[in-house]
């Protein structure tokens, strides 16, 4: 392919984007910061990016791609390195029989286009794109995978034809630039990077799954490298100060690492399996700080009952829902609000998650008898203001706990119910006096994550007879007219549709009428009156509310109310 000179000023002053003033003005400026005089014009507001290069496109008769929403072809990437990439500021998003196509940020460079050429193996076929897209996808689309790859293999062939060598290997260890080292820093690296939660790594029959959880959802990596498992699995358990030499039981431990510039608190659980020793490890990113509770989504009108709720002197708030729905996040966003030099805060957790000053925080330890409820009773010595207790597992805890909430003391805890209408009775059942309940409990707050629709790649999306009939039977809002939102897939979201998680709630202020219910063991009586209650708006129609907003889906809104009607 071959490109001519152009000579931008001149073009765009032609196609009447700029005047001549503005481009002497961007020559002056020129001089002194060295800037390309494409994006210094942007930079100083003469044009906008995409108008200026849609008119060079035209020039050179080359195409325009908007890569938001062109779908990238992800094995033709990886026929450009990484730092070549990042040099030439260019992707290789497709190949042909023919040639490859290719966008660069800035065509008009003859140099770097020339070398370009020499590192493929096919003839070019010459696109240009907005800098910031290839940026923001090189980031995106070099995830670490090839790296990660590429040390298994290196790390296998040092450990060569021999069988495991534990002693060998844990000498080697103090070396970081060991290929174990580097692949587990490749690893979090990429984790990070994809704003993990979990990372699984789990040794089959003929190959090492390492699954990561975004968004609540796994995402898979095949490594054929097997024999580096026993590897990867020391390496860990050293970091955690665990018994390298036992591999018959689980193990539990925590360390802490920095990636691309978090730091990083790792949670690390052991087990036994069938083809060695699988491994999952929690991430706690203590760089991003704690959610004031404004921005944890809850609407504005229920966010102002909460706060009443939190200025009660003493009483029990829970918070429910299953595992993975984010109740620990509530929870430490309102324990950031009521921390203050005035208040003695005390938590007692399994584990604890993300430290706080001016908290005291017990960890709970089952095998040396640290129990909940043990250390409730020792923390209502300690002259407490704010309780938390990280859950009611047991009749002992929630009688302990209500006990404490009834005699000046504000107690904070979660629940595994799928709704506030459960608590309650839940509680009950676990054997908790039904009148501690009706003069203790204030509020409870359910809550879900539904995942976000990618921003880059959403779209208009019409629901099914069947879907809408059922929508139309949650919420008066749903009309058959009613337009959706969903996401096609691009690589800004992996090709999942959706990118990041947004929390729903429901909430349950207990009046005068449903404690009385409580205190008589009505639940049924309870049930009625908070389901008329002014504040109570149930969980699938939050998540209604916010598919109407656009931002989720009528997927995850069956997704989510389908697990509450299944509790």
């Amino acid at each position: 392919m071959l490109l001519k000179k152009v000579r931008l000023g001149d073009l765009l002053i032609e196609k009447g984007a700029i005047t001549e003033k503005q481009l002497d003005d961007a020559l002056k400026e020129q001089k002194t910061n060295r800037q390309r005089l494409g994006k210094l014009l942007v930079s100083l507001g003469y044009v906008d990016e995409k108008q200026l290069l849609t008119l060079l496109a035209q020039q050179l008769q080359i195409e325009y791609i908007d890569l938001v929403r062109f779908k990238i072809n992800t094995e033709a990437i990886h026929k450009l390195s990484e730092m070549n990439a990042r040099r030439f500021r260019a992707l290789v998003i497709d190949e042909k029989d023919s040639d490859y196509l290719v966008v660069m940020a800035d065509p008009t460079d003859l140099d770097k286009f020339d070398q370009l050429q020499e590192k493929l193996d096919k003839p070019i076929k010459l696109c240009v794109a907005i800098e910031s897209e290839i940026l923001a996808n090189i980031d995106n689309l070099y995830r670490g995978s090839n790296e990660i790859s590429s040390l298994a293999e290196e790390l296998e062939d040092e450990l060569g034809d021999e069988s495991f060598d534990l002693p060998g290997l844990n000498d080697n260890l103090s070396n970081e630039e060991a290929p174990v080292a580097k692949l587990l820093q490749s690893i979090f690296d990429q984790a990070i990077q994809m704003k993990a939660s979990d990372i699984h790594i789990e040794p089959d029959a003929t190959v090492l799954r390492v699954r990561m959880r975004v968004d609540g959802q796994l995402q898979e990596q095949i490594i054929k490298e097997t024999r580096i498992v026993p590897a990867l699995v020391l390496r860990l358990k050293l970091m955690c100060g665990l018994d390298i030499s036992e591999k018959r039981i689980p193990q539990d431990g925590r360390f802490r690492i920095r990636a691309r510039g978090h730091d990083v608190d790792i949670r690390l659980s052991t087990m036994p399996v069938q083809h060695g020793e699988s491994v999952v490890m929690r991430l706690l990113d203590q760089s991003g700080g704690l959610l004031k509770l404004e921005q944890t989504g809850i609407e504005p009108k229920l966010l102002r009952e909460i706060h009443r709720l939190l200025d009660y002197p003493h009483g029990l708030i829970l918070v429910t829902g299953p595992t993975g729905s984010g109740k620990t996040t509530t929870l430490y966003s309102a324990l950031s609000e009521l921390n203050s030099p005035e208040k003695k805060i005390i938590t007692i957790e399994d584990p604890v998650e993300y430290k706080l000053s001016r908290i005291n925080q017990v960890q709970v330890n089952n095998k040396i008898g640290l129990t909940f409820a043990k250390v409730l009773r020792t923390v209502l010595r300690q002259d407490p203001d704010v309780i938390l207790v990280g859950e009611m597992r047991d009749q002992e805890t929630a009688e302990i706990g209500l006990r404490a909430a009834v005699t000046g003391h504000l107690v904070l805890s979660t629940l595994h119910t799928n709704d506030t209408l459960s608590a309650a009775i839940r509680l009950a059942d676990m054997g908790a006096e039904p009148y501690l309940l009706a003069s203790g409990l204030r509020g409870v707050i359910a809550q879900r994550l539904v995942r976000r629709i990618c921003s880059f790649c959403g779209e208009d999306y019409t629901a099914s007879k069947t879907e809408t009939a059922w929508l139309k039977k949650e919420s008066d809002k749903v009309t058959e007219a009613t337009v959706w939102k969903h996401g096609k897939g691009c690589t800004q979201c992996h090709n999942t549709g959706y990118r990041g998680r947004a929390a729903i709630f429901e909430i349950l202020l207990p009046d005068q009428g449903m404690l009385e219910a409580i205190r008589k063991k009505e639940f049924d009586t309870f049930s009625r009156l908070a389901r008329k209650s002014e504040f109570f708006t149930p969980l699938s129609q939050s998540a209604i509310n916010l598919a109407l907003e656009g931002i989720t889906t009528v997927d995850e809104v069956l997704r989510v109310c389908e697990s509450v009607e299944e509790g």
